[in-house]
C-alpha cells in the first residue's frame, strides 16, 4: 500500500538519498529533485525500483522561482500529489569569508538557495495541501540553530538558515488549520561517509561522542520518516535536533 508521494528535494546524494531510500522501503513514491547531481539520481532511481518501489527523477534549481513551480508541477504530473516535502537541497560555502568581504553573489546565492527556495516550493504546494487538508513540511538547519548563533565566516548561510526558522514556525502557525505540520530538522556533525549510510554501519566504530558511534544518514531519516507520518500530526513547529549529544562543531 502506498504511504504518499515525497518530494525529496537535493536527494540524490548525502542525506537526501539516505532519507529517500529510507521512505522507499516504508511504501512512498519519492520524486527525487537534484541540480546537477544527474548520474547519481538516475542511479538512485533505479535503486529504489529495484526493490520495488516507486521513484523518479527530476531536474531543477529550486532556488529560482520558476524552476520551483515547474518541479512541482512535473512531480505532481508523473507521481500525483504531493503529501511530503523533504528539502535538502540548499548551498553551503566552503570558503569562509568574513561579511564584510562577501561578493553580493554569494550573499544572494545563499538566500535564495537556502531561504527563498522553501518559500517558493511551498507557494507552489500549499494550494494542493489545503485543498486535501494535510501535508507535511520538512526542512533541514544546522544544530542550535534555534538559539540564533553567530557563524564567523558563515553569515550568509547561518543567517539563511535562522530565517528558515522563522519560517518554517510561520507556516506551522498559518497552515495548521488544513492539516499540514511544518518542522526543521536540525543533523548534527554528520559528515562524508557517514550521510549515506546505516546506523548498522556505524555501530562497528568507536568514536569520542557521546554516544560512541558516529551520526549517519539513517539517523536522520528515521527522524524524517516519523514526522512524514500520520501519527505526528500535532508535531507541528518544532527543531528535531538530531546530533548524538555532541555540541556542534563551528569550523
Amino acid at each position: 500500500m502506498r504511504e504518499g508521494h515525497v518530494l525529496v528535494t537535493g536527494g540524490a546524494r548525502g542525506l537526501g538519498r539516505r532519507v529517500a531510500l529510507f521512505l522507499a522501503e516504508r511504501g512512498y513514491a519519492l520524486t527525487i529533485n537534484y541540480r546537477e547531481s544527474q548520474k547519481e539520481a538516475e542511479d538512485l532511481v533505479e535503486a529504489i525500483r529495484r526493490g520495488g518501489g516507486d521513484a523518479g527523477a527530476a531536474q531543477g534549481d529550486v532556488g529560482r522561482p520558476d524552476e520551483a513551480a515547474a518541479l512541482v508541477a512535473k512531480a505532481q504530473e508523473e507521481r500525483g500529489p504531493v503529501d511530503v516535502l523533504v528539502h535538502g537541497a540548499g548551498p553551503f560555502e566552503r570558503r569562509k569569508v568574513a561579511l564584510a568581504d562577501t561578493p553580493l553573489d554569494l550573499w544572494q546565492g545563499m538566500l535564495e538557495g537556502n531561504l527563498g527556495s522553501a518559500f517558493y516550493l511551498c507557494r507552489a504546494l500549499l494550494p494542493g495541501m489545503r485543498e486535501r487538508r494535510f501535508g507535511r513540511l520538512i526542512f533541514f538547519g544546522f544544530a542550535e540553530v534555534e538559539g540564533n548563533p553567530g557563524w564567523p565566516g558563515r553569515g550568509p548561510y547561518a543567517a539563511a538558515k535562522a530565517g528558515l526558522l522563522s519560517l518554517v514556525r510561520t507556516l506551522s502557525l498559518e497552515e495548521a488549520p488544513y492539516g499540514i505540520t511544518a518542522n526543521l530538522i536540525t543533523p548534527g556533525d554528520i559528515r562524508d561517509p557517514w550521510k549515506e549510510k546505516s546506523i548498522a554501519e556505524a555501530v562497528a566504530v568507536r568514536v569520542e561522542e557521546p554516544l560512541g558511534r558516529p551520526g549517519t544518514g539513517e539517523d536522520v531519516a528515521r527522524a524524517v520518516a516519523f514526522l512524514a507520518g500520520k501519527d505526528a500530526g500535532y508535531v507541528t513547529g518544532s527543531v528535531v535536533a538530531v546530533t548524538g549529544g555532541l555540541l556542534p562543531l563551528r569550523d
